[in-house]
């Protein structure tokens, strides 16, 4: 099935991946949101759990080795096109996980990468979506600190 104009959602993986406290972010190389910053991931292939779905699409998009943790929201991104016809709609399942080896570089649909500081994403213009996934991320982060 096409990702354009689907007949239904396509199920998708994300992460925020953390490192030294900041997190990882990729530019799109393709379609949809080309040559915009978002949250690595990509989508599950047919008869791929969701945990090997995400770890499969953190190592081609950025060629880490990461620990899987909790997801961290399940959101839908439905984009229309101007005949408000449905041109895009993935339901992301986005995951929280942590650095374990690997240099991070922009591979398969990724044109850039960037570590980028959690409380300064202004210059990613990250969509509305993503940016309430990392400060959800963010949050749970700092609640399970033991002081």
């Amino acid at each position: 099935m096409s990702r354009q104009y689907p007949e239904y959602p396509r199920v998708g993986v994300g992460a925020v991946i953390w490192k030294d406290g900041r997190i990882l972010l990729v530019k799109r190389a393709a379609p949809p949101r080309q040559g915009q910053w978002s949250l690595p991931g990509g989508l599950q292939d047919l008869g791929e759990s969701l945990n090997r779905a995400i770890l499969r699409e953190i190592r081609e998009e950025t060629g880490l080795e990461v620990k899987l943790g909790e997801i961290v929201a399940v959101v839908d991104l439905i984009q229309k096109d101007a005949n408000d016809d449905i041109e895009y709609h993935f339901t992301v399942i986005d995951y929280e996980a942590d650095w374990i080896r690997g240099e991070a570089v922009a591979g398969d649909d990724a044109a850039d990468i960037a570590w980028a500081d959690p409380l300064a994403l202004e210059k990613f213009e990250l969509p509305q979506l993503q940016q309430n996934v990392i400060e959800k991320a963010l949050s749970r982060r700092r609640n399970s600190i033991v002081l």
